[in-house]
Order: structure tokens, then sequence, then C-alpha cells
């Protein structure tokens, strides 16, 4: 069976709310672009936690889905963690770097399935 990805970014969501991050969306992107089909966004508010939920993502993706990220970009130090899961692509900010560069502006034209402030 296929995975869904609507699932995977739903469960990546949970992760990272469960893990205090904070302004976590869920963006379907499937009508404004062919890079994928969602954007999950969160912000995290130290380096440390930053390394807790990728690491956490990574383990729950792998334990419920048995995938891993095909690629990973960017260091919590550098304020953006860009994990790539195919259909799922998650972005983890440092809130300043998070303003500075706007996807939720730039990706305006998506459909916000979740957000959790």
């Amino acid at each position: 069976m296929a995975l869904d990805p609507l699932e995977l970014a739903r469960r990546i969501v949970e992760v990272i709310a469960d893990k205090k991050g904070e302004d976590v969306l869920l963006l379907d992107i499937r009508d404004v672009s062919i890079l994928a089909d969602y954007f999950v966004i969160g912000s995290s508010t130290s380096e440390r936690q930053a390394k807790a939920i990728i690491e956490d993502i990574k383990q729950e993706m792998k334990r419920t889905f048995e995938v891993r990220p095909l690629h990973i970009e960017g260091e919590p130090a550098t304020g953006w963690v860009l994990m790539d899961y195919g259909g799922v692509v998650v972005h983890l900010f440092a809130p300043d770097v998070r303003a500075y560069y706007d996807l939720e502006g730039l990706w305006r034209d998506g459909r916000i399935v979740v957000r959790l402030l």
C-alpha cells in the first residue's frame, strides 16, 4: 500500500507539537507546485529543541511509516532545517529566520490544512 503524504504530514505536525514546536503549519501546495504535495512549517525556540524535533521526526517516520528522509539540508545552528520526504517537505525554523524567509507569504496560494499556534 502506498504511503499517503497527508497522513505522513499530519503525523509530522503531531511530532512537532508534542515537542512544543511553535506556530506549526500544514500547507497543501498540490495546486501551486510540483515540488511536493505538502509543506510542514514550524518554529523552534532553541537549537537544542530543533535537534530534538528533527530526531523525533526521523525516528517516528521510520517507526510508523518505514520511511527515512530523502534529504536533510541545513543545521539547527543556522536556524533552518529542511527535511525532504518526497511528497512532504518539512521546514523547521528559528522564529527570526522564519520571519525573514516568509514561506507562508511565498506559498500563500497554498491551502492551509492545519495551523497550530
